[in-house]
């Protein structure tokens, strides 16, 4: 060990096995892309917004991005906490994030109405990981997702609202 220019890493003994720990960053990784993606989506709309409801959606794409912008370091944190790296780029995250980008700049109800699709399937991939956390016995990861999913579909939910007649 002495003088080695790269010493190995130590090895993660926390009581889950090495596949499980790879199996839950990978479901974590998609949720990283979604959550990213789910993010660059609400703070592009939140820039090009306009319309008669202008400052309303304004303020909450805001605030929403804000939120998102702060989960992404958890979600990543938590990948890394497993043993493995975050996935950290652009080609990355597009293929694997379930959430397609969308061309130009839409009016500001359709806005709304990919919001609400992105937020439903960052809770979709959330919720898909729980079979292979709760084998695992992976509590902080359980509480990750109980998080993220109240968060997404709290907003999929206000979102909605702002589309009823």
């Amino acid at each position: 060990m002495k003088g080695d220019k790269h010493p190995k890493a130590m090895k993660i003994d926390i009581g889950m096995s090495e596949s499980d720990r790879a199996k839950i960053a990978a479901g974590l990784s998609g949720l990283l892309a979604d959550s990213y993606t789910l993010y660059l989506m609400t703070h592009n709309y939140h820039w090009n917004v306009t319309g008669p409801m202008f400052n309303t959606l304004h303020l909450m794409f805001m605030e929403q991005y804000t939120e998102q912008w702060n989960a992404l370091d958890q979600i990543a944190e938590r990948i890394r906490a497993l043993g493995h790296p975050a996935p950290g780029t652009y080609k990355e995250f597009v293929r694997l994030a379930s959430i397609k980008e969308i061309d130009g700049v839409p009016k500001a109800l359709d806005m709304v109405r990919h919001l609400v699709a992105a937020q439903e399937a960052t809770a979709r991939t959330a919720r898909k990981l729980f079979p292979a956390v709760e084998k695992a016995n992976d509590q902080p990861t359980a509480d990750l997702l109980t998080q993220r999913l109240e968060v997404h579909e709290k907003t999929a939910w206000m979102l909605r609202s702002l589309l009823e007649q």
